[in-house]
C-alpha cells in the first residue's frame, strides 16, 4: 500500500499548509501549527519507513473516548451502536489505557487523532492527557454545550486540541436534530472561542435537503464572521430510524465536492475538508486501517464508527496488533472497501455480510 502511503502523506502536508494559511492572522496558532508542520513530516517518515517493512500505518485514528452524552440527537450513531449508555459506561476505557493509546499513536507516526464520543467534553482528563503529546493534533468533535470556562482555558493553552462543534446548518435545523436552544449556545461558544483566539472548527452533517443551504457561501460567510476557520463536511449516514433517502448518493457527492472546491477559491483564509472524501482517488474506503480505524469508549477496534465490528480490542493489545486485525483483512481483500454506496459510510449498508465474516 506504498502508493496509499504517499497519498495519505500528502494530504496531511496539504491539511497543515491549509490550517497555517487560515491560522495566519493568530500567533498563537501559527506557531503552534510551524512547529507541528515539522513533528508530522517526522511522523510521515516513519510511517513511510513501517510501510517498507511490510506494516501500513494510517495517518489518522478516531477515538471515542466518551460513552455518555449530555443530548440525545435524532439519528444519533452512536447511540443507534449502543456505544453511549450505562452499559457501554461501566466497561469503558480508563484514563489510563487512553493514555497508553496516544503514546502508542505518536511513536507509530500517526498524525491526527480525532476525539469524539458521546460528549468528549465529558472526559476531561483524557482531553489533559492528549493535552501531553503535542506532535498529534487532537480535533475534539463536541456539541458545543459544555464549553465553560475551565474547557476554554484548557484549549486555549493546548494548541493541538481543537475544538470542533457539530452543526446540521441553520438554527431551524440543528435545534431539530439536537434540542431546542442549543444553536443559540453554539454561537454563544464560537464567540467566546473567537474571544480567545481560540482556532476552531465546525462538523456539518450533510444530507440530500440540506446540501446546498450549508454549502452556500452566506452560510459559510456567518460561520467565519463567528471565527470558524474550518468546516467539515460529513455526509451523513441513516443509522436510525431516518429514511434512507436523505444520505448523500453518488450524485450529490459530486456536488458537494464541486461546490466545496468553490468555497475553497472564495474563502481562502478557511479549511474545508470533506469525510469521507474522494475514494476513488484514495482507491476506496479509508477505514479498516486503510487510512484510520475507529476505537470505541470500550476499547474495541471497528472500521470506522458507522461499522461498529470487532474482533479486537485495545485494552489487551496495542495500536500495531489492532491494526493486524483478522476483521480488517478480511474487509479489504474481500472488497467491502470499494463501490458505490448510499451516505457517508461504505460499509454500513453490508451489515449483515459484515456480520459473517
Amino acid at each position: 500500500m506504498e502508493n496509499l502511503a504517499e497519498y495519505l502523506n500528502n494530504g496531511v502536508e496539504t491539511l497543515v499548509k491549509q490550517a497555517l494559511r487560515a491560522a495566519f492572522k493568530n500567533p498563537l496558532e501559527t506557531a503552534f501549527i510551524l512547529r507541528y508542520m515539522s513533528a508530522s513530516r517526522r511522523a510521515a517518515k516513519r510511517r513511510l519507513r513501517a510501510e517498507k517493512e511490510g506494516t501500513h500505518i494510517p495517518a489518522f485514528l478516531i477515538a471515542s473516548i466518551a460513552s455518555q452524552c449530555n443530548l440525545s440527537c435524532a439519528g444519533c450513531y452512536a447511540r443507534a451502536n449502543k456505544s453511549v449508555g450505562e452499559s457501554a459506561c461501566a466497561s469503558q476505557l480508563s484514563d489510563s489505557d487512553w493514555t497508553r493509546i496516544f503514546s502508542e499513536a505518536e511513536e507509530l507516526g500517526i498524525s491526527f487523532v480525532l476525539l469524539a464520543g458521546g460528549e468528549p467534553l465529558m472526559r476531561k482528563e483524557v482531553l489533559e492527557a492528549a493535552a501531553g503529546f503535542p506532535d498529534i493534533v487532537f480535533p475534539v468533535f463536541t456539541n458545543g454545550t459544555m464549553l465553560d470556562d475551565d474547557m476554554l482555558k484548557l484549549f486555549h493553552k493546548n494548541r493541538n486540541l481543537v475544538p470542533v462543534l457539530s452543526l446540521e446548518g441553520d438554527r431551524q435545523q440543528t435545534d431539530a436534530r439536537r434540542g431546542r436552544g442549543v444553536y443559540t449556545e453554539l454561537v454563544c461558544a464560537m464567540e467566546a472561542m473567537k474571544a480567545k483566539g481560540i482556532l476552531f472548527g465546525a462538523s456539518i452533517t450533510v444530507t440530500r435537503e440540506n446540501l446546498m443551504s450549508v454549502t452556500a457561501p452566506a452560510y459559510i460567510r456567518d460561520l467565519r464572521e463567528l471565527g470558524c476557520k474550518i468546516v467539515l463536511f460529513v455526509e451523513y449516514v441513516p443509522v436510525a430510524d431516518t429514511p434512507g433517502t436523505t444520505a448523500p448518493d453518488m450524485s450529490d457527492r459530486q456536488t458537494l465536492q464541486a461546490r466545496q472546491d468553490r468555497l475553497r477559491d472564495r474563502f481562502d483564509d478557511m479549511l474545508f475538508v470533506a469525510f469521507p472524501g474522494d475514494e476513488e482517488e484514495a482507491g476506496g474506503c479509508l477505514a479498516a486501517g486503510r487510512g484510520f480505524f475507529h476505537i470505541s469508549p470500550t476499547g474495541d477496534a471497528e472500521p470506522c464508527p458507522f461499522s461498529p465490528f470487532s474482533d479486537t480490542s485495545l485494552k489487551t493489545c496495542s495500536i500495531k496488533d489492532a491494526l493486524k486485525s483478522p476483521l480488517f483483512r478480511k474487509l479489504e481483500l474481500g472488497g467491502y472497501l470499494a463501490g458505490e454506496h448510499l451516505g457517508g459510510c461504505a460499509l454500513f449498508a453490508r451489515e449483515k455480510e459484515i456480520r459473517e465474516l
